[in-house]
């Protein structure tokens, strides 16, 4: 029965009073670091280990690469279906080891060791993808008949076709990103493991010059388009791919010839276009951010128009600045049109963490024209982003699957919401699943610390599994969200 609207709008106002009574609450930060690293045990396909944690998944697609007489099992499934998507996961990658880089010695030990298992996991797989000489392997698995099905992984019958680019073919986004995976992991596990590392890094630069001798969108290949399209095609150009590697070589090499690539390549290969968007497809703002370092160390001040773009980003994120452009929802969450909105939160949240840590070393402030914005401003407002996703929003809700006693029940995720294989053994067939989608029922298994796509623009959430741009969890909203709370596990009120 509907309330009456002077009873509906006295609700929401009582709603809304509650949310501004509890977001000053404390939040667990470790818990919440420990279960969004747990979170990608829960995606991974391929051959499961004995300390595997998510204990109602098993091995899945373990035939993967037969077709080309090659092991390619392993890695991700970067959503709620089974496909492994090359684009987002190397994205993912990369930003699972920047957060190691930047905010691992903030890490517990055990999780520190936790994050690099879930580096391994992926960057072991990427190598397979780039294992053959003029080739590179960019997704596995059909997405027209796998999103045809509602299966477990464990009983995945539907095509499992290797999408593959050869030179002279281009793939300049993937082969870039795949690059900067690399390298950023190679810096990642140089101390605990130096061999390991070494071969990381010598993969990263044979991907990077595949991206750069062939120099185009993955995506505009027939070979490979009608896989990896609609779903993650390059839709904003694959040149921000090839300063994004250069640049993550050259922080893990310190190599000149990087440098130079990274100074001589700028202009042409728009390096202060887009400089508002960081994401699977768009690295501009991180690329900015990352390359800042050289300058704010006072190490390379030709790289200073990749400062400039990087805080005229971080202008814009600033309600108190005159160049905030940002939209926000009524509960203070960023947000952009489009499905998935919390990889936004994640990804520009994390920006701020590591500019702001750059700008403490050197004790800079950053001028936004009406304003100065220092490192404790920045840290702040990512603190309420970070905090808006764990609960402090009008929903009252965590975002974070199994963290604090409300959160999504019904998660877009076929392994969550089908029976686990250990407690059905049967075969569950692809239109079989369709009664557990169907279902009002909670999911039966807990994938502890997946991040939803989150709440719309006006912060409501519905919890319903068939709108997959909100209860869909990402493994590129989840990456940058460890490194994130690795800050505030060690640092609660900055």
């Amino acid at each position: 029965m509907a309330l009456p609207k002077s009873n509906a709008k006295l609700t929401l106002v009582l709603l809304f009073l509650v949310f501004i009574i509890n977001s000053g609450s404390a939040h667990n930060y470790k818990e919440a670091l420990s279960k969004a690293i747990l979170f990608f045990e829960g995606q991974r396909s391929g051959f499961l280990p004995q300390d595997q944690r998510q204990t109602w998944r098993a091995n899945s697609a373990l035939g993967d690469g037969w077709t080309y007489k090659l092991d390619l099992t392993g890695g991700y499934y970067d959503a709620g279906d089974n496909i492994k998507f090359g684009f987002p996961m190397a994205f993912t990658t990369t930003m699972l080891s920047w957060s190691v880089i930047e905010f691992g010695d903030m890490m517990p030990p055990n999780e520190h060791r936790n994050a690099l298992l879930a580096i391994r996991w992926a960057t072991d797989y990427l190598l397979k993808t780039v294992s053959q000489p003029n080739r590179i392997f960019v997704q596995v698995g059909d997405p027209i008949s796998d999103h045809n099905c509602w299966e477990r992984p464990e009983d995945m019958d539907t095509n499992r076709t290797v999408y593959a680019v050869d030179a002279p073919n281009p793939a300049s986004d993937v082969a870039g990103e795949t690059a900067a995976a690399l390298a950023a992991a190679s810096m990642a596990f140089r101390s605990s493991d130096p061999s390991y590392s070494e071969t990381l890094l010598r993969n990263a630069a044979k991907a990077f010059q595949f991206a750069d001798t062939y120099r185009g969108a993955y995506s505009d290949n027939a070979n490979v388009r009608s896989g990896v399209c609609p779903y993650y095609c390059d839709f904003d150009g694959y040149q921000d791919e090839l300063l994004w590697g250069a640049a993550w070589l050259r922080r893990a090499t310190q190599d000149e010839n990087f440098l130079n690539y990274i100074q001589s390549n700028g202009k042409t290969l728009g390096a202060e276009d887009n400089i508002n968007e960081f994401g699977w497809d768009n690295k501009h703002a991180g690329l900015n951010v990352l390359v800042s370092k050289e300058v704010l160390d006072g190490n390379v001040m030709s790289l200073e128009s990749y400062k400039t773009s990087a805080e005229s980003f971080l202008c814009t994120l600033i309600p108190e600045t005159s160049s905030s452009h940002i939209e926000y929802t009524p509960g203070g969450l960023i947000y952009r049109p489009g499905g998935s909105n919390l990889q936004h939160a994640t990804s520009i949240a994390f920006l701020e963490l590591v500019y702001a840590n750059y700008l403490s070393r050197t004790s800079q402030t950053i001028n936004c024209g009406n304003v100065y914005v220092n490192a404790q401003t920045l840290r702040q407002h990512a603190k309420k982003q970070v905090d808006y996703i764990l609960g402090d929003n009008p929903m009252g809700m965590s975002y974070m699957v199994g963290y604090s006693n409300k959160y999504p029940q019904h998660i877009h995720h076929r392994g969550s919401s089908l029976p686990s294989i250990k407690d059905h053994p049967q075969f569950i067939a692809c239109k079989e699943g369709s009664i557990y989608f169907n279902s009002s029922n909670p999911n039966p298994n807990v994938l502890v610390g997946a991040i939803v796509g989150g709440p719309g623009e006006d912060d409501v959430y519905e919890d319903d599994r068939a709108d997959f741009r909100k209860s869909e969890p990402t493994t590129y909203i989840n990456a940058p969200f460890v490194g994130i709370l690795a800050y505030f596990v060690a640092n609660p009120n900055p």
